[in-house]
Parts: C-alpha cells; sequence; structure tokens
C-alpha cells in the first residue's frame, strides 16, 4: 500500500496511520499557569528532547478547536497561551501509577479549568518556575521558553505550534536512581502508541557499542 501523505481515507484506512507508524513517542505531560495563577495540565505526544547541551524539550501544540476563545493567540491551546504568556513550563515524566490521571488531564474543558484538580492531583512547587509540577511523577523538567515555530496552514486556515524549551533545573525521584543511573524500570515511563494505545517500558536491555 502507498498513498500520498494526507490521503489515508482514498487509501483505505478509516484512520492515519502516522501516529502508529511512528511509535512509541514519549509523553511530554506539560504544566504551565496563567499571568492570573490558573494552573494547567496536559500531555503532549508530539514530545521529545532536543539537545544535551544546552538541554533542551520541544512539544508540539496542534490548534485549539475550542469555539470559545476567539481573542487566543492563533487558535492556541490553553498550554501554549500560558507559555506564550509566561515564558515558561514544566514538563512531568509519566510513570505506570500515574497513567490514569494523566489521561484524565487530556480532557477538552472550557479556559480556566485546573486540569490538576480535574484528575486529582497534588501540586509540587517548582524550584525555576511559576508553574506547579505533578506531585508523585518520578522526575520532572522546569523550563524557560525558548522560541516557537508555526508549522505549515492545516488547510482550515490554522496551524500547529513548535515550542522549544530550555531545561534549567531537574527533579529526580531518589527511589528510581540505581547506581547512579536512572533506573525506568522502576517507574515505568508511559508512551503513546496509534489511536488510543499506549504501551509501558517494562523490559529495557542494554545493547553493548562495537568498534
Amino acid at each position: 500500500m502507498d498513498f500520498t501523505a494526507g490521503q489515508h481515507k482514498q487509501a483505505g484506512l478509516n484512520f492515519s496511520p502516522l501516529k502508529a507508524l511512528i511509535s512509541p513517542r514519549p509523553i511530554g505531560w506539560i504544566s504551565s499557569v496563567s499571568p492570573d495563577g490558573i494552573a494547567n495540565l496536559a500531555p503532549y505526544s508530539f514530545y521529545n528532547a532536543v539537545a544535551e547541551l544546552p538541554p533542551m524539550v520541544m512539544f508540539i501544540s496542534a490548534p485549539d478547536l475550542r469555539e470559545d476563545q476567539p481573542e487566543r493567540t492563533g487558535f492556541a491551546k490553553d498550554s501554549l497561551q500560558n507559555i506564550l504568556d509566561t515564558k515558561e513550563f514544566g514538563v512531568n515524566i509519566t510513570s505506570s501509577h500515574q497513567l490514569t490521571q494523566m489521561v484524565a488531564s487530556s480532557q477538552t474543558v472550557p479556559a480556566g479549568i485546573d486540569e490538576f484538580e480535574l484528575a486529582g492531583l497534588t501540586k509540587k512547587q517548582a524550584k525555576t518556575i511559576k508553574a506547579p509540577l505533578v506531585e508523585g511523577a518520578p522526575a520532572h523538567l522546569e523550563c524557560h521558553y525558548y522560541d516557537h515555530i508555526n508549522l505549515p496552514d492545516n488547510g482550515k486556515g490554522q496551524h500547529s505550534v513548535m515550542v522549544l524549551g530550555r531545561i534549567t533545573h531537574i527533579h529526580i525521584d531518589d527511589r528510581v536512581i540505581n547506581d547512579g543511573r536512572v533506573d525506568v524500570s522502576v517507574f515505568q515511563p508511559v508512551s503513546r502508541l496509534g489511536y488510543r494505545d499506549y504501551d509501558l517500558v517494562t523490559d529495557p536491555f542494554e545493547v553493548p557499542e562495537h568498534g
């Protein structure tokens, strides 16, 4: 099977296969706060580290499809709008024991709803940013906004936005550190597959280098 990108239905596929083909994808559980002090929390599966020195991450915010947000910058979702306003955000590492709360925080709700409260999560105070972090997460990355890139029009007069952030502080739960290394098998990070599918890292293995 082969087809032009974006024309999967004409090829006989009911759903776009892209997310299933590019998987597993790490989940950036992004926390932010509005200038008015309203916290926001949402998972993004188009997320990854982009550099080690300086340490930087990126995530993609798709257009906000709610019809009650005409004043927002370029159809920006709450996370993106908060970051553009405050120039900071947190990344909370998602583990297996907080999977249910992570999914709950992904609901489409009106602006002004605190997803920490919605998902029954406790806030943890950060060191270098005002945005709260998720208490109980195995690790957190505090980030300052670096830049954003508007991606091409989606054919509907809207566009996704790539947000780049520089990591300024890192928290790691001592319980997931083993012999000076982060042991992912302890907290089992959650990854996103295609459609509504997820996966857990439960059996990591090491491959020796050659040469």
